[in-house]
């Protein structure tokens, strides 16, 4: 049984019946459970990034909140039909802040924890890269939803950029096509009504079970398959 941060018991060290599981923990404690964990497993989400100002999505001032269209264009099958929401989409990419963002001290945190502890993995809900930019060890990361760093065709295999992409954007086209084979392209993230990479998804879960320490850090642990993660390492 893995112990979990907001206190339920664990093999790391009985937790005191009196506590609420939603009680604070002491730092010391918690910090004795990092120090003598074998194999940490963290998952995060939203809510590690809004420090670097990326908004979360359902928030009173998530970005599905303030525009339905955004949320819209992460549903694949309003992607694929509407070419007026495409070119939307691409132009807001083309023109908002969310490049200039840098790694926050949650980031940082974490990879000084993966210097220092015995952190197995890294699932990220998050497609905004940050994790990868602050240092995470690149073979402990799983970007379960993707990035949008990259894009990808909806027909074949092309796989490139996401800044050669918007550098069309800003040349004059709308809806960029994919340079291979002509059909749709989209960011490299997983919208709704698209599956998940059955190999990230099956390594997140492995490592789920096998930790002895899981942390959930910024997710409301409400998007699934990926929230079944802290019931798998109860």
């Amino acid at each position: 049984m893995a112990a979990r941060v907001h206190g339920t018991p664990g093999t790391l060290g009985a937790v005191p019946t009196d506590r609420s599981p939603f009680d604070p923990v002491p730092l010391d404690e918690v910090a004795g459970w990092l120090r003598d964990a074998r194999s940490i497993v963290i998952l995060t989400g939203a809510g590690i990034s809004t420090e670097s100002g990326i908004p979360d999505f359902r928030g009173p001032d998530g970005v599905w909140t303030k525009n339905p269209d955004a949320e819209k264009a992460s549903d694949i099958r309003y992607y694929r039909a509407d070419p007026e929401l495409r070119r939307r989409n691409w132009h807001a990419r083309a023109t908002n802040g969310m490049w200039d963002v840098d790694p926050n001290a949650g980031h940082h945190a974490l990879v000084e924890l993966e210097r220092l502890a015995a952190v197995s993995l890294v699932v990220t809900q998050n497609v905004d890269g940050l994790h990868a930019r602050a240092g995470t060890d690149p073979d402990r990361l799983v970007e379960i939803h993707g990035t949008t760093h990259a894009v990808k065709c909806l027909r074949c295999t092309f796989r490139g950029p996401m800044e050669e992409t918007l550098d069309r954007v800003r040349a004059g086209e709308a809806d960029p096509a994919c340079p291979e084979c002509g059909h749709i392209l989209k960011s490299a993230t997983v919208s709704f009504g698209e599956s998940l990479d059955e190999t990230d998804l099956e390594r997140s879960f492995v490592a789920a079970e096998s930790a002895d320490l899981f942390l959930a850090l910024g997710t409301s642990l409400g998007v699934y398959p990926i929230a079944r993660m802290p019931a798998l390492a109860n």
